[in-house]
């Protein structure tokens, strides 16, 4: 009896760990550049004498999905979108250089670009910092042009470069802040074969049928495990009922 209630358990806590990833995934669908998070069960025999033949249902979470996600023309000019393979360096929280496939970019009040997250944009040699402008563009390999202020159109001068970046996606790992980090804080080169393109985003590669459907199915499993430790609770009622009789 305690061993069925005790597979049941390790079921539902490792559904309940299932389906939190599925809804992180389901929450982040209008994210922008979100990538989905990858989740698997795997059955594990359980080891010890009396238990040989009890089997425990366990989530492994196997990466991210890297598939690139449907791309929205939005006609700002400092919204980008990658073209394939590639992500955008930026700056995390802790000052580390971390990367994104968030294209929706702004200038801050002091003339440094960040994304919508509020990381700061690598450029060339470090975070990119703009001067005041009256416009810009970004070019298809991630140049900045500007037209300083008070200039006319003539004046059209190369600001920075946005770093582009193509790792290997079997390096990098995600961290809690949704960024890409690779292994032993190691920095990834510039990719000059990485482009862009102006006025667009990508959305996120969730799929959003697949992903409600795994939540129906894993909130079934669950009320499925949750019954049986009830059952057991049932049958260990009548067999104490049984023995008070005899």
């Amino acid at each position: 009896m305690d061993e069925m209630i005790y597979t049941a358990m390790t079921g539902a806590i490792q559904t309940e760990y299932a389906q939190a990833i599925n809804s992180n995934n389901l929450a982040n669908i209008s994210t922008t550049g979100f990538r989905a998070d990858l989740h698997s069960f795997s059955s594990i025999p359980i080891e010890g004498p009396g238990v040989e033949s009890r089997v425990n249902a366990v989530v492994d979470s196997y990466g991210t999905d890297f598939a690139q996600g449907p791309i929205m023309n939005t006609g700002r000019d400092l919204d980008i979108a990658i073209r394939g393979e590639g992500f955008i360096a930026v700056q995390a929280a802790d000052g580390t250089e971390a990367y994104t496939r968030a294209g929706d970019l702004r200038v801050e009040p002091g003339g440094l670009l960040s994304t919508g997250g509020g990381y700061l944009v690598m450029g060339d040699g470090g975070p990119v910092a703009l001067p005041p402008n009256v416009s810009l563009l970004v070019g298809g390999d991630g140049t900045i042009s500007v037209q300083p202020l008070g200039q006319g159109p003539e004046t059209l001068t190369i600001a920075d470069r946005i770093k582009l970046v193509n790792p290997d996606p079997a390096l990098l790992d995600k961290g809690v802040d949704g960024l890409f980090y690779l292994e032993e804080g190691a920095i990834a080169d510039a990719d000059a074969g990485v482009k862009v393109t102006a006025g667009a985003l990508e959305q996120s590669n969730v799929n959003t049928a697949m992903t409600l459907v795994n939540m129906i199915e894993l909130a079934r499993q669950y009320e499925m495990q949750v019954n049986i430790i009830k059952t057991a609770e049932e049958n260990a009622d009548a067999a104490a009922q049984m023995m008070s009789l005899g």
